[in-house]
């Protein structure tokens, strides 16, 4: 029995019959939301999910998966797991990831910490680090490649970009048989390029099987009641779920989703 269905059934209270008429629970995949308005960097609480803190709350909500994000420091030197383009919402001196160095500099990224929002005084962790804790929580690990990797992935500098594919590449490599991992990107310039890569390692099963978003509400903060995505919720549960499979379904309101979920699923 997974996270999910093993929160959601516990009290429902349904009995064998209705059960057995209700599709399976969903996998639900935790999503930390980032505004969506104007200016958004001004009002991001960093609520992503790119630790260990966040993966465990994700895990006490209820999600069999979570989505995260995956950032390369200067010259694709180290993966490491972070949402904004910048250092906006850590500690220190604001620059662009891609123009840190992870372990030297003043600048430095590796001790940095998170200065708002409910992981404040959170660090930075690796991608090593953060597959590492996906695995320990029994959670599958759903990796957005951000567009910003370009830098190094894409660049002229042919050692440059074997040593930034190797840190997005190898660490896969390296726990795809013990644990469940995907990875994508939203950049269609990096696409082609990371589906090839992962491909040629042999690790095309990290290419299928991405959930399915199931929120019509836009995320911001203060954060709009979940009320709102109701009636997305319940059609996404009508068109995919089924009484042989679990689908496997994506939010930003990891919480209300599963409270939501119990008595309409088994």
């Amino acid at each position: 029995m997974g996270a999910t269905t093993a929160l959601l059934c516990g009290g429902v209270g349904a009995t064998p019959a209705q059960a057995a008429a209700l599709p399976l629970c969903p996998t639900v995949f935790g999503h930390g939301g980032y505004p969506t308005g104007a200016n958004p960097w001004d009002r991001d609480q960093v609520r992503q999910p790119n630790h260990p803190k966040g993966l465990a709350q994700q895990k006490s909500w209820g999600a069999g998966g979570v989505e995260a994000d995956l950032q390369l420091t200067k010259n694709g030197t180290k993966g490491v797991m972070w949402h904004n383009t910048t250092t906006n919402g850590l500690t220190g001196t604001r620059a662009p990831i891609t123009e840190l160095w992870w372990a030297t500099g003043a600048d430095k990224l590796a001790g940095r910490t998170i200065t708002r929002g409910p992981y404040t005084g959170t660090t930075v962790y690796t991608f090593r680090e953060w597959l590492d804790s996906a695995r320990s929580n029994n959670l599958i690990a759903l990796v957005e490649l951000k567009g910003e990797a370009k830098q190094s992935l894409l660049n002229s500098d042919a050692t440059i970009r074997a040593t930034a594919w190797k840190e997005v590449v190898a660490p896969i490599s390296e726990r795809m048989t013990a644990q469940k991992i995907m990875i994508y990107t939203h950049d269609a310039a990096l696409k082609p390029e990371l589906d090839k890569q992962i491909r040629q390692a042999g690790l095309a099963a990290a290419l299928t099987g991405y959930p399915t978003w199931v929120d019509s509400v836009g995320w911001e903060e203060p954060v709009p009641a979940a009320s709102g995505n109701h009636a997305a919720w319940q059609a996404q549960l009508n068109r995919l779920g089924s009484t042989t499979s679990s689908p496997r379904l994506a939010t930003s309101w990891t919480k209300d989703f599963t409270t939501w979920l119990q008595g309409k699923c088994a």
